[in-house]
Order: C-alpha cells, then sequence, then structure tokens
C-alpha cells in the first residue's frame, strides 16, 4: 500500500433535513467529504420531489466518507445523536414525514454491533427522556441529491431555515465537539 493513501470508510445516516446533517459532518476532522442524498427507500434514481411526498419511503440521509485512523464511526455515532432528536419518529422539528426519520445504515457487521450498543448506551443514560425511535438497518443504495442541495447551509447562510435551524446545531456541535471541528470551520460567529 502507498504511503499516502488515505484508508477511507463509508457512513450513512439520516438524522432529519439533509441540509442540517451535512453541514455537521462536514466540519468534522477526519471526514473527507460527505454528499446529501436519499436512501433506505424502494425507488430508484428518486428527486427531491419524490422523496418529498414520503411515498419513496428514503429517507433525506447523508453518506459519509471518513478517515476511521482521524475519526472513529463510533465517534460519528456520538456526533449523530447528540446534533439531532433521536426520539421523535419521522419528524425533526417541523420537518415531518418518513423522509425525516431518524435512521442509521450500517455498512457491515461492525458499524451495525457499534450502533446497537451506542443507542442501548443513549437509552441507559436516558439522555433524551424519551425512548430512541432510530431504525438501525443495512445499507443498501445511496442516490446523490440533485446539486443545489449539496454544500447547502455553507453556500446559503443567511436562508432563514439555516440561520434558525442550522445554526444552533452548530453552535451546539462546536460546544461539544469543539476540538474536533475542523480548524477553518472553528471561529463562527452564530
Amino acid at each position: 500500500m502507498h504511503a499516502m493513501t488515505e484508508i477511507k470508510e463509508t457512513a450513512t445516516f439520516g438524522g432529519g433535513c439533509f441540509w442540517c446533517t451535512e453541514a455537521i459532518f462536514k466540519r468534522l476532522n477526519g471526514v473527507v467529504s460527505v454528499t446529501s442524498g436519499y436512501s433506505g427507500g424502494k425507488r430508484p434514481l428518486p428527486s427531491y420531489d419524490q422523496v418529498s411526498t414520503g411515498a419513496t419511503g428514503h429517507a433525506e440521509s447523508v453518506n459519509i466518507l471518513f478517515n476511521p485512523k482521524v475519526i472513529s464511526f463510533e465517534r460519528l455515532l456520538d456526533v449523530f445523536w447528540a446534533t439531532h432528536n433521536p426520539t421523535t419518529k419521522n419528524r425533526q422539528g417541523n420537518d415531518v414525514g418518513t423522509q425525516y426519520r431518524s435512521v442509521i445504515f450500517y455498512h457491515n457487521a461492525k458499524q451495525k454491533e457499534e450502533a446497537i450498543a451506542s443507542m442501548k448506551r443513549l437509552e441507559q443514560e436516558k439522555t433524551y427522556g424519551d425512548s430512541v425511535v432510530t431504525e438501525i438497518i443495512p445499507f443498501t443504495e445511496f442516490y446523490s441529491a440533485e446539486e443545489y442541495h449539496q454544500n447547502y447551509y455553507d453556500s446559503n447562510p443567511e436562508y432563514p431555515y439555516c440561520s434558525i435551524i442550522i445554526n444552533p446545531k452548530i453552535k451546539k456541535l462546536l460546544e461539544k465537539f469543539g476540538k474536533e471541528v475542523k480548524e477553518e470551520y472553528r471561529q463562527v460567529d452564530l
């Protein structure tokens, strides 16, 4: 193996609106790329309009390419739990529907075990008070969302949804995981 080759693994999560989820995970050290898209449904090559109806079975999701030598899957799970509400079925805030469900799409047996153990810890600690409803299911397919959805938060920070909904999530990320946030994203005024 070439010394400069970066080891990469993939994690796929659905935690409500993919603009939010993408904005969170792209800020972490060890995350190589984050793509917004759709996963968990039956319809091939779905469009945003189709997914928005809730009829495709897809969840708004992010595909995260990461270097496990820098950030572990387990740590990605910690960020996932801390930056959305895993106790509301098919809903995150005002975003309602199966496309906004909380879901972990595991790529292998190790990810499945870690996701289940992580969820059990969360339940035992009673972090949220309510039961966690997050689905933990096998990854099957990921479809990239339309180009205008990619990097949405950083391209549209003044858009009301971004400032009202995403800014508090970024602030929480910085408070809880600040040392793990990429340097260029640490100095922000939210």
